[in-house]
């Protein structure tokens, strides 16, 4: 299963390479960001559109006033289709009803995320942030160009020109000339105009920014006309579905495949490193096929020990074992010498254990293969990957290399791991010149796929004589995401695992001293990044026990986060919005209650509050309401920040409930009749604020899952006096006799 991304490079680490001339580099504080401008006739192949002009690789004009723009992330639903391109047409004056988007093609060199290292991914809440001053400079550089071209023909300076929606204008004689003309006879400058930061447009002369625009992918989606992974079509085309290890780690030893060849509709059986594909001229007959294989597997995986409860019992312990610092991954202050001096000291444990994504799209992929030339069609999150498993894992020259990105039905962080690219290149290699479509069953994506980790935290903090917080220590014991993921990622930052540990060190809190531990475990099992990660239970766990110390400190719990957020006037500005909504101090009706908790990961902060009620008699949880305050600094679309918060507040009611257990090594759940998510019918009302400033963009696809679950825990404690330390909640213990 972990063949392909075990050698993958690191994500962080592979920069720009080969900017041409016609570039412009902006300078931040070290960092630079290159944007690659066209007018070459690569570029040109590469887009298809000798016909348009091109000012710079993202944009296309056409001589009818069309304008394609290009969008370098993939859509899976959080917008990005539609908020990317609209910061190009926002500094470039485009009349956003003349614009179409394409997805980029796979060329880093020219549409990488600077906060990838320059790599094509999607994940992270990093796509907003990455690209929005590259994307704003592109539009404004491509406007210089048209200007200039309209100076040539008018044979006026440029100084004296300005721009209208679409058009080019020189107010002292009155005449315009829509971009559309300009394209007719307009030339890519030898000297490119210099563009710096300082040349955009202040937030007050925003047209399109902050202002709700028809989602780009809206119309196809309504009219089934939209284009997923899984409705790709090729002359010829095959299916393919994979028989996999039940183990991790582990392959076939022997395969009698004798009754598989059998089935009608067989085409071929391919041995893989990890499993046996069967290849049919239909779906359902390569499923039957693959049904009547016979396979031996290997024995011989760490993987076969692991057992969720035993890790559980093991991951505590080490928790617990003081002298085994692992790596220390944050700290200011003496937290230590400080918690040693405490009057009052309080410990508490958390434990999550793996979940798995369960993406509405079932995972495919589908390859061709002709000759030392393979393509994609794929619905991924990173391109990179798909790229890595092209050239590292099936050994293709990297520039034969083609990937198509389709739209994608869900990701959550399924979509950035390569193994369902791997899985159709492999087969497509042993078949070349046949396309062939991978599909994993249900079973398949739930049972084999790379889960969030399984996780134990061990939280501390020290009182004074007067109740005040002297020292904060957080101990995470965790498998390892980035040292499969990115290995020279993972050495280079010493062992620090950012997306296991994420939510923990950010600067969440004004601790007077902290220290956070990572406990990194080797137990075979491949872990990968779930919808916000490591914030859906550090959070969890900061959240529910900074109410613990308020209670040990006498002090009420609100005014503890206010009094820790003195420094940090955003995150208590999120506090008073969301408690107003709730109309906090309100009396509840019997049976109810209120819970609150507060999140500040990627570069945004939140709060949420939930009304609670809990059914004694069967320990059920019911979440009746939902309110959150989210300030994400300018927000490109401000009805798209209130759709992700409240999409990824229902995915993180459902984590409360999920859970993937493991008996030596096999997982014992399969499709959703026991993996239940949440449903429809048990989604509570859900009210978002989004609290518009002019801070930088922050993330916003993952904040509104980290504040659920303390939230609800809270106000659990507040009926029943339980307090919830795991995940999924153990709501049996809030029974009553």
């Amino acid at each position: 299963m972990n063949a392909p991304i075990e050698r993958m490079e690191s994500l962080e680490d592979v920069a720009f390479q080969g900017i041409s001339r016609r570039a412009f580099i902006v300078t931040a504080g070290g960092v630079g960001i290159a944007v690659a401008f066209g007018g070459t006739a690569g570029l040109r192949k590469a887009l298809a559109q000798a016909a348009s002009f091109t000012p710079n690789a993202w944009i296309r004009i056409a001589a009818d006033g069309g304008v394609i723009l290009v969008s370098p992330g993939s859509e899976m639903g959080q917008g990005t289709m539609t908020a990317m391109p609209l910061l190009i047409a926002e500094d470039m004056d485009l009349d956003w009803s003349k614009v179409k988007v394409e997805h980029a093609p796979h060329m880093p060199k020219l549409y990488g995320n600077p906060l990838f290292g320059g790599n094509m991914i999607v994940g992270a809440s990093r796509t907003m942030r990455g690209y929005y001053e590259v994307m704003r400079l592109a539009g404004m550089q491509a406007r210089e160009v048209m200007i200039r071209n309209a100076a040539r023909r008018w044979n006026v300076p440029a100084s004296e020109l300005a721009t209208e929606p679409h058009h080019v204008v020189h107010r002292a004689s009155g005449r315009k000339m829509s971009y559309g003309e300009i394209a007719t006879f307009a030339e890519v400058p030898a000297d490119m105009p210099a563009i710096t930061r300082d040349k955009l447009k202040p937030a007050s002369q925003f047209r399109l920014i902050g202002k709700d625009q028809q989602r780009i992918d809206g119309p196809d989606n309504v009219s089934g006309r939209a284009q997923y992974g899984i409705d790709t079509r090729l002359p010829g085309m095959l299916y393919a579905t994979v028989l996999r290890a039940p183990v991790n780690g582990e392959g076939p030893e022997s395969v009698d495949d004798g009754e598989a060849r059998k089935v009608p509709g067989v085409k071929q059986i391919v041995r893989m490193p990890y499993g046996v594909g069967v290849v049919a001229d239909s779906y359902p007959a390569a499923l039957k096929a693959k049904q009547a294989l016979k396979v031996t597997w290997t024995s011989k995986s760490k993987a076969r020990a692991y057992t969720t409860d035993k890790l559980i019992a093991d991951y505590t312990q080490r928790a617990r074992n003081l002298a085994d610092t692992g790596v220390v991954y944050e700290a200011h202050g003496d937290a230590k010498g400080a918690m040693a001096k405490a009057a009052k000291r309080l410990t508490a444990e958390y434990t999550s254990v793996n979940v798995t994504h369960a993406c509405m799209e079932p995972t495919n992929c589908t390859a061709q293969v002709d000759g030392d030339k393979i393509e994609f069609w794929a619905p991924t999150q990173n391109r990179f990957g798909v790229f890595l498993a092209a050239i590292k894992g099936l050994g293709f020259p990297p520039p034969n290399v083609k990937i198509n990105v389709t739209l994608l039905g869900d990701g959550f962080g399924r979509r950035a791991e390569n193994d369902y690219a791997f899985d159709a290149g492999f087969i497509a290699k042993a078949m070349p010149g046949q396309p062939i479509k991978v599909i994993w069953t249900r079973e398949d994506d739930i049972q084999y796929t790379k889960p969030r980790p399984l996780t134990v935290q061990r939280l501390e903090a020290g009182l004074d004589a007067q109740g005040n917080l002297v020292a904060f220590h957080h101990r995470i014991v965790s498998e390892s995401i980035y040292a499969r993921f990115a290995p020279p990622a993972f050495e280079k930052a010493g062992g620090r695992d950012l997306p296991v540990c994420e939510g923990a060190f950010e600067p969440t809190y004004g601790y007077p001293s902290f220290e956070l531990d990572y406990l990194r475990e080797q137990r075979g099992i491949d872990v990968a990044v779930w919808r916000s990660v490591g914030g859906g239970y550090t959070k969890f766990a900061i959240e529910t026990f900074i109410e613990e110390v308020a209670a040990a400190a006498g002090k009420d719990a609100v005014d503890l986060r206010m009094q820790l957020l003195a420094k940090d006037p955003r995150g208590q500005a999120v506090m008073r919005e969301a408690m107003a909504m709730a109309d906090w101090n309100r009396k509840r009706p019997a049976g109810r209650a209120l819970g609150i908790a507060y999140s500040d990961i990627w570069e945004s902060y939140i709060a949420m509050v939930a009304e609670v009620s809990v059914d004694r008699k069967t320990g059920k949880i019911n979440v009746h309401e939902l309110w959150s305050a989210v300030d994400c600094g300018v927000a490109v679309q401000p009805r798209n920040v209130e759709l992700q918060v409240e999409g990824a507040a229902i995915y993180g009611l459902s984590g409360l409930r999920e859970k993937l257990i493991y008996k030596e090594g096999v997982p014992q759940q399969s499709n959703y009749h026991d993996y239940p998510v949440l449903r429809g019918n048990e989604t509570p009302k859900i009210t978002t604020k989004v609290i518009v400033t002019n801070n930088k963009p922050g993330g916003i696809g993952e904040v509104g899952l980290p504040p659920v679950a303390p939230a609800v825990a809270n106000a659990v404690f507040k009926l029943t006096g339980k307090r919830l330390r795991a995940l999924p909640f153990d709501t049996s213990e809030l029974k009553t006799a």
